[in-house]
């Protein structure tokens, strides 16, 4: 089964407009405002809008946070058009992602900078993500692992918080090839 790809840290509509055109499933915006990849709840709007109004679009919208409480990030998810939360807590109506080892949600995401992405994904009733340090590089490796959703960020960045389309269409042919040869692979060996 070929993972679904999510880049997180987008920051402006023309990087998300184009990663909507490569066929990436989802952008995540990082509402911590600690991070470079930082947006306001406003910023993710204007991208959202930027991204057309049909519902039926194939780019899902996540959103990251930390601190705010269910109530904040209910709003957050209304005004800026969030499909899916990565938080600590569950978000009334809202598919959510958590981090391994914290409470269960919809699907949990294994991440190697918190010491976590290199454990073999657990299986469970929820979908698995695989992020930290996937690139173009590794994403063979990485689909070779069975995720349901590869999650990709600063391997795409010329600059902390600067997306490249470039770096994206590299990363998009890279995972193309692996997912092409991990099903010849599958089907091989039935």
């Amino acid at each position: 089964m070929k993972p679904e790809v999510k880049v997180c840290g987008v920051r402006d509509a023309a990087f998300a407009v184009a990663a909507a055109k490569l066929g990436v499933d989802y952008l995540g915006f990082i509402f911590e405002p600690s991070s470079p990849r930082h947006v306001t709840i406003s910023q993710a709007a204007e991208i959202d809008a930027s991204l057309g109004a049909d519902p039926r679009r194939r780019v899902r919208l996540v959103g990251v946070f930390v601190r705010e409480s269910t109530d904040e990030i209910a709003a957050a998810m209304r005004r800026a058009g969030l499909d899916v939360v990565v938080a600590a807590l569950k978000a009334a109506g809202y598919e959510v992602w958590t981090l391994a080892g914290g409470a269960e949600g919809d699907g949990v995401l294994f991440d190697s900078s918190h010491g976590d992405g290199e454990r073999e994904l657990r299986r469970g009733a929820y979908r698995t993500i695989l992020a930290g340090g996937v690139s173009a590089g590794n994403v063979a490796m990485a689909v070779a692992a069975g995720p349901d959703v590869l999650d990709v960020n600063s391997s795409l960045e010329t600059a902390p918080g600067i997306k490249s389309a470039a770096r994206l269409e590299d990363f998009m042919r890279a995972f193309a090839a692996a997912t092409a040869a991990d099903n010849a692979k599958g089907k091989g060996m039935k």
